[in-house]
């Protein structure tokens, strides 16, 4: 813009030259071209208005009085430029969220269907939760006037409420590990039972590893039937930390962070409850919000998703994967969810996983492992041939691959929830703080 810079130090002694680039931009079509022109046009408008009213002697005298003009108008496009580059910065960083969103669920998507669901996709989810929360939270603050309206207030109410609904299903999804690490207990008895590096295998080993498998297809059949009837002390992550104080104190920050969830409890209550009244914004709701109502609107739509996908995963109270994700496809991120969330139905339908208590690949190897073993182990007879023993020894080789899986994932996964319900927590707290509210105020 050096042509606009130079309007700065016209002189009176220039109107023959300021007409000139008068009649230049004439001509000009862009739309920052039209930006300087409109310039341009002040500057002379100006210029002429000052000349009107001088004497006619006066073009000599008045070389501070245009100058004032030249920097006043240059003032006012340092302004102008400004305001332009705030808004461009906000604009950019939202559009940059969503970006991320639609990078981390297309990398999630891109899993095989020997990978999908499984514990190390599981543990890829969460952290791309995590991300996407930090960014989430990062956009709230930089953008703190706007949230302190009343139409973003609201949004930041119901995003809250919902994230509080998100935390009793990380308890239930803890509660499910413990059930899963339950099950890793007994296969190893299976194991230590059928011991491959013992030369043979003896009737007394076959009967510890039966009682061992019984126990293990009981306690797989009262996880499915507690799928919807049973319920079971669910402790909060952060119940057994710190004082009593400490503890009451954190209480008050955080509803139903309970240590236990009621008998009818239900996990697809809990997800229909976190997805209800959950829309895609309006025109007029993004523009009062400046943006932010689809920042909202997509963490809101994250959250209900990975609660979803971990309730589908996990074995826990009430499971149900009848929730309805309504996403306007114009979204960057909206095609890889929602063919995520066509996978993972899909997976559900499929004979073998159809009254599955969990879809977690690890959960159904050990259904998987654990029938073919107790079918191997009612079928056998002794002395062993030689053919059995060797089905025997590969039948434990695969549930010895399960076992290390089991055993190897599931504390890293269960750190991980732990971390996404503190991360919930505090940025719940954070913004009732920041934004100048109580807990009453719920």
């Amino acid at each position: 813009m050096f042509i606009v810079h130079r309007l700065g130090f016209l002189t009176p002694s220039s109107p023959f030259r300021l007409l000139s680039l008068r009649t230049h931009f004439l001509s000009l079509k862009t739309e920052e071209l039209t930006q300087v022109r409109s310039i341009v046009f002040e500057v002379f408008d100006s210029f002429e208005l000052h000349r009107l009213r001088m004497p006619a002697t006066g073009w000599e005298g008045s070389s501070a009085s245009f100058n004032y003009i030249g920097r006043s108008i240059l003032s006012r496009r340092r302004e102008q430029v400004y305001s332009m580059d705030a808004a461009g910065s906000h604009d950019v960083e939202l559009d940059a969220f969503q970006k991320k969103v639609a990078e981390r669920f297309l990398n999630l998507s891109a899993a095989g269907n020997d990978d999908l669901l499984s514990i190390s996709w599981v543990r890829k989810l969460l952290d791309e939760f995590l991300c996407c929360q930090e960014e989430f939270r990062v956009i709230l603050f930089n953008n703190s006037s706007i949230v302190g309206k009343s139409s973003a207030d609201r949004l930041m109410e119901e995003f809250f409420e919902r994230s509080v609904k998100a935390l009793d299903v990380c308890n239930a999804i803890r509660d499910g590990i413990q059930q899963i690490r339950q099950w890793q207990k007994i296969l190893e008895i299976v194991l230590c039972a059928l011991d491959n590096n013992q030369r043979s295998l003896s009737e007394g080993q076959f009967r510890r590893a039966q009682k061992a498998l019984m126990d293990l297809a009981i306690s797989l059949l009262d996880e499915k039937d507690s799928g919807t009837a049973v319920a079971r002390r669910n402790r909060s992550f952060g119940s057994n930390n710190g004082s009593p104080k400490e503890r009451h104190r954190r209480s008050d920050h955080s509803r139903s962070l309970s240590w236990s969830v009621s008998r009818s409890w239900s996990a697809a209550k809990q997800l229909q409850a976190i997805g209800n009244n959950l829309t895609a914004p309006r025109a007029n709701e993004i523009v009062a919000t400046n943006g932010l109502a689809m920042a909202f609107f997509t963490m809101s739509s994250v959250l209900l998703f990975v609660m979803w996908a971990l309730v589908a995963a996990i074995p826990c109270q009430g499971r149900g994967l009848h929730v309805h994700f309504s996403i306007p496809r114009q979204y960057m991120w909206a095609a890889p969810m929602l063919s995520l969330h066509e996978r993972i139905l899909e997976e559900s339908k499929k004979r073998e996983r159809r009254n599955s208590c969990g879809l977690l690949e690890e959960v159904h190897q050990i259904e998987r492992c654990a029938r073919f073993m107790n079918e191997m182990v009612d079928s056998v007879q002794f002395p062993l041939t030689e053919e059995k023993e060797r089905e025997a020894r590969q039948r434990v080789q695969e549930l010895g691959l399960v076992f290390k899986a089991v055993k190897e994932g599931l504390d890293p996964l269960e750190r991980q929830v732990r971390e996404v319900f503190h991360r919930i927590v505090r940025s719940r707290t954070e913004g009732l703080c920041s934004f100048g509210r109580t807990d009453h105020d719920d």
